[in-house]
């Protein structure tokens, strides 16, 4: 996937010799970027690579069974938690909820839905790095995407991904 920043505007970082140098920004968007995975377990990150006004990335979505239920990272009442079978799956279950019951399964997310995390938070994070309070837009209102469907593709698209600070003076998104 490629977000691009407001405007096009070099906002990131620069491209000095083939690689990135981020500024605080960039900086606040490597962290968000590593700190997903954290927040949506069934998301792994491949290749990522910020450049002055855009960021190229892999996410990977594990799409869990229909009915299973991973606990959160840092659930409050873990000790609560037990596996049940029901209706052919295991599922969790809160042990101090009344019989029957049972906890709604937690849904894979959505690319977008991780990309919208993404962005939000950053963007919380960068407008409070200069201390004004004024809020700023960082991001383009949408992103592009492509599916990888088999290990090549993804070996030319992480290819890519790490070698683009090197095309820089020859990318569409280079505004020099």
């Amino acid at each position: 996937m490629t977000i691009v920043a407001w405007q096009r505007e070099c906002l990131f970082g620069e491209v000095v010799g083939g690689e990135t140098r981020l500024n605080g920004y960039g900086e606040i968007i490597q962290e968000w970027w590593q700190e997903m995975p954290n927040h949506f377990p069934n998301v792994e990150l491949g290749a990522f690579v910020s450049m002055p006004n855009h960021i190229h990335g892999i996410i990977i979505i594990h799409d869990a069974r229909r009915g299973t239920v991973s606990v959160p990272i840092n659930e409050p009442n873990f000790d609560n938690i037990s596996s049940v079978h029901y209706n052919d799956e295991t599922v969790k279950q809160d042990v101090n909820m009344k019989r029957g019951e049972m906890t709604s399964p937690l849904r894979s997310p959505t690319l977008g839905q991780v990309i919208a995390y993404f962005k939000y938070q950053s963007t919380k994070e960068m407008n409070t790095l200069d201390g004004t309070g004024a809020i700023t837009k960082f991001w383009q209102c949408n992103y592009y995407e492509r599916i990888i469907r088999d290990d090549r593709e993804m070996d030319n698209i992480w290819s890519y991904i790490e070698s683009n600070p090197c095309a820089w003076d020859d990318d569409n998104e280079n505004p020099l």
